[in-house]
């Protein structure tokens, strides 16, 4: 499952919400503000930097503030490659 490292009060977490929801993709959410120990991962994934949306997927691939085209992009190579299609060299 694709978890999604966000804050509440930021946009481009809000955004990146509704790419994954028009995608119908199930994914986790957590919260900085409720989670201490997801700050700490955030950090550690982003070179020191608090920088949302981290998302991470099943595959371990990692996108940081992505824009909708990059997400979705993202988003339809992992369909395909679940549905048995050769990932795009």
């Amino acid at each position: 499952m694709i978890t999604v490292y966000a804050t509440r009060w930021c946009p481009d977490c809000g955004r990146a919400k509704e790419v994954l929801d028009t995608h119908r993709v199930a994914y986790k959410l957590v919260y900085l503000e409720e989670e201490p120990s997801a700050r700490d991962i955030v950090l550690r994934l982003n070179g020191g930097m608090r920088s949302v949306p981290t998302i991470i997927f099943d595959d371990g691939s990692i996108l940081v503030e992505p824009s909708n085209s990059q997400l979705a992009a993202r988003l339809e190579q992992a369909q395909a490659i679940s549905k048995g299609a050769e990932p795009p060299e």
